[in-house]
């Protein structure tokens, strides 16, 4: 059995219809229907049970799961805007410790999800050296969350055993639960569907235009590939970077939906809201080069590429992956 923890989610569910696609549908599901496109995401999908995370949490606990092969940890919450330290701790933290115990003892694959948002500013880089986690500050509670559990792991000694992946801006089909935290591509294909024009922040950098901000995105299926490619080679373990060690702006992306639609760009930029301007990020990158050494050489699919597969075969036909 493989558990896939946020498996009605958007990377989660994405993993498991990967799984489907290798055969195998001997898969725990463990999440929360608290969406009506989270109940669509697994309606896609084979497997073999569906747990929410906290009777998923006392089994664990209680050592009562039974022979559980691999855990892919993809549940916790996933917002940057998040202000409830202690649910954080709880949510993120505590649960993600719990099963990572529970894995080494048991001598089970453990393979969770960290973030970029654990870079911060990006001050210090974005370099996956377990030997410098300290120096990283991010810049909310959510990316302090993830850091909390990669400190905790390497302090164990776990990251020699266990693989925390660092995603960073991941967009494709099945993100449609996410409300506020969906990619720009699909709340820009709707703005662009209902009004014509799309909607980018201003720049308060000198040194970067309006809509020049810039992020590594990675399309959903690369995301996958790279995560599975843990499953498949247990002997590659510590905190990797899941990115496409490219950086293109917001502008790039926009030109790329709106050709995907096949329309004239036309962006409006607006102010940034001032709750989140101190904790803005102007650039991301992920250095990749940890990843290809240890073997993964997933082809990386440019941004336009991409977002055409996305709004062409499923924003326009409102279908999701396994449709």
């Amino acid at each position: 059995m493989i558990v896939v923890t946020g498996g009605a989610g958007f990377i989660g569910s994405a993993i498991a219809q990967e799984l489907n696609h290798r055969g195998i549908s001997e898969i725990l599901i463990v999440d929360n229907l608290d969406h009506a496109e989270k109940e669509k995401n697994l309606a896609a999908l084979q497997y073999a049970e569906l747990k929410s995370k906290e009777a998923f949490l006392q089994a664990v606990q209680a050592r009562a799961l039974g022979q559980v092969s691999a855990i892919i940890h993809m549940g916790a919450c996933s917002s940057t805007t998040e202000t409830d330290a202690e649910f954080l701790r709880k949510n993120n933290f505590e649960y993600t410790r719990d099963l990572a115990v529970y894995a080494l003892e048991q001598n089970t694959r453990f393979i969770y999800a960290s973030s970029a948002a654990t870079y911060g500013d990006g001050a210090q880089g974005y370099l996956d050296d377990e030997s410098q986690l300290q120096s990283l500050k991010p810049l909310n509670l959510y990316g302090d969350s993830k850091q909390k559990f990669d400190l905790w792991a390497r302090e164990q000694n776990a990251l020699e055993k266990i693989v925390g992946l660092k995603y960073f801006n991941v967009y494709g089909p099945n993100e449609y639960h996410k409300e506020d935290m969906q990619s720009l591509v699909r709340k820009g294909f709707f703005q662009i569907q209902e009004t014509g024009k799309m909607r980018l922040f201003k720049s308060y950098k000198p040194e970067y235009g309006d809509g020049e901000q810039e992020r590594d995105f990675l399309y959903i299926k690369d995301a996958v590939a790279m995560t599975l490619f843990f499953l498949d080679h247990p002997q590659a373990n510590g905190i990797y970077n899941v990115g496409s060690g490219t950086a293109r702006n917001w502008n790039d992306l926009a030109h790329a939906l709106f050709a995907a639609l096949g329309k004239e760009p036309n962006i409006e930029y607006i102010d940034m809201p001032a709750s989140i301007r101190n904790q803005y990020q102007y650039h991301t990158q992920a250095e990749m080069g940890k990843l290809k050494k240890a073997g993964c050489t997933v082809p990386i699919t440019s941004l336009e590429a991409g977002i055409k597969d996305y709004v062409q075969n499923y924003l326009l036909p409102g279908k999701r992956l396994g449709e």
